[in-house]
C-alpha cells in the first residue's frame, strides 16, 4: 500500500513555477464570467513565476498545499489591511487547483492559515470574498464566517461588491 502526503508548509522560491500555475487554474476557473475577461488574463499574467519567487520572500506570508509533491494549492496571510475593522489577521488569498476542490483540502489549507495567524499572536480574522464567488462565499460561511461587512473592486471599470467575512 502507497502512503499519500499531505502536508501545509510555508512556500519556498523553488514553488514558485508551481504556485503560479495554481494561481493561472485556479482564477480561471473562479472568476471567468465574473471579472470582465481582459482584466482577468492581466490579472493573471502579471503574476507568473517572477512574481510568486518575490513573493515568498515579502512581507506577507505563503504557505502551499503540498500533495505527494505537487503544490495542489496555496494561501497568502498576515495582518489585516482594513484598519476600520477590529480583526488583526486577514488571509488574503486561499486557492486551490480545481482538481483538489471539493474534498476537504481547502479546509485543511484555511485551518493550517488560521492557526499561523492565531499562533503568531493575531486576535480575529477577516476574508474578503467577491460576493458572485458563490463557492468562495459559502466556503467561507461554512467554516463559521460572519458576513460582517461589504466593499466594492472595480475591474476594467465594472464594480464588483465583495463580503468581508470576519472570525472571532
Amino acid at each position: 500500500m502507497k502512503t499519500l502526503s499531505i502536508d501545509v508548509r510555508r512556500a519556498e522560491p523553488q514553488d514558485s513555477r508551481a504556485i503560479s500555475e495554481v494561481h493561472r487554474l485556479a482564477w480561471q476557473h473562479t472568476y471567468a464570467g465574473i471579472i470582465p475577461h481582459r482584466a482577468l488574463r492581466q490579472m493573471i499574467e502579471r503574476r507568473g513565476e517572477n512574481w510568486w519567487r518575490k513573493a515568498t520572500r515579502g512581507p506577507a506570508t505563503l504557505l502551499v498545499l503540498d500533495v505527494a509533491g505537487t503544490v495542489a494549492g496555496y494561501a497568502t496571510l498576515g495582518l489585516n489591511r482594513a484598519r476600520a475593522l477590529p480583526q488583526e489577521g486577514e488571509i488574503y488569498e486561499l486557492y486551490l487547483r480545481p482538481e483538489y476542490q471539493g474534498i476537504g483540502l481547502g479546509h485543511m489549507l484555511f485551518g493550517e492559515a488560521r492557526r499561523l495567524l492565531k499562533s503568531l499572536g493575531c486576535n480575529g480574522l477577516v476574508v474578503w470574498c467577491l460576493e458572485e464567488n458563490e463557492t468562495g462565499a459559502q466556503f467561507y460561511r461554512s467554516h463559521g464566517g460572519v458576513d460582517y461587512c461589504e466593499g466594492m473592486e472595480t475591474f476594467d471599470q465594472k464594480q464588483l461588491k465583495k463580503i468581508g467575512f470576519i472570525w472571532g
